[in-house]
């Protein structure tokens, strides 16, 4: 469990408020967390007893992770925008995939064919030696394509890492007091 004044949607094993997950049967450690905070606000006077009781049996009833949210929004901080946004995210991820397919194009094309100038002004109908670096160059150029999955799913896990190390930096930055005035001046 997140100690107070943490994002306690953290503390689930996945967000319920990622709408991919919302549809996801909610566990008995979900509604616990859950329970945590209730039992946190009411003890902080933010609900009273009433209001515990009800929401603690619409917690109970909940079947699904995304009917977990709606009870405590107003108990909970809702963060840094969430990762749910996976479109965006895989939008750059694709646009990043195609800026690495662009690269070892280029990486293939470049070389290959300054060899195989070189090679046709020098030494023309002879042993075909830029065959080796064309050989060469081209395994990245294959793997970049034969692999378009797995690389961007790559760039999708580092900027999700990237867009929550920027979200803790932030939210660092929000707790942080602001300097002590110097008395004397």
């Amino acid at each position: 469990m997140k100690l107070p004044g943490e994002d306690p949607w953290g503390s689930f094993a996945l967000d319920p408020r990622d709408p991919a997950h919302t549809h996801l049967r909610a566990s008995d450690r979900d509604r616990e967390i859950v329970h945590g905070l209730l039992a946190a606000a009411y003890a902080d006077g933010r609900l009273d007893r009433e209001e515990l009781d009800e929401r603690s049996d619409r917690v109970a009833a909940a079947r699904v992770l995304g009917d977990l949210p709606p009870i405590v929004n107003d108990l909970a901080p809702t963060g840094r925008a969430l990762v749910a946004d996976r479109t965006a995210l895989a939008a750059q991820a694709q646009r990043r995939y195609e800026s690495d397919r662009r690269e070892a194009l280029l990486g293939f094309l470049g070389p290959s064919l300054i060899c195989v100038v070189v090679w046709a002004i020098v030494m023309y109908g002879e042993f075909f030696w830029p065959g080796f670096v064309i050989a060469g160059t081209g395994i990245n150029l294959i793997q970049t394509l034969v692999r378009r999955q797995d690389i961007i799913d790559r760039h999708v896990r580092r900027l999700e890492k990237k867009q929550a190390r920027q979200g803790r930096q932030a939210e660092q930055l929000e707790a942080k007091p602001p300097p002590d005035e110097d008395p004397d001046e």
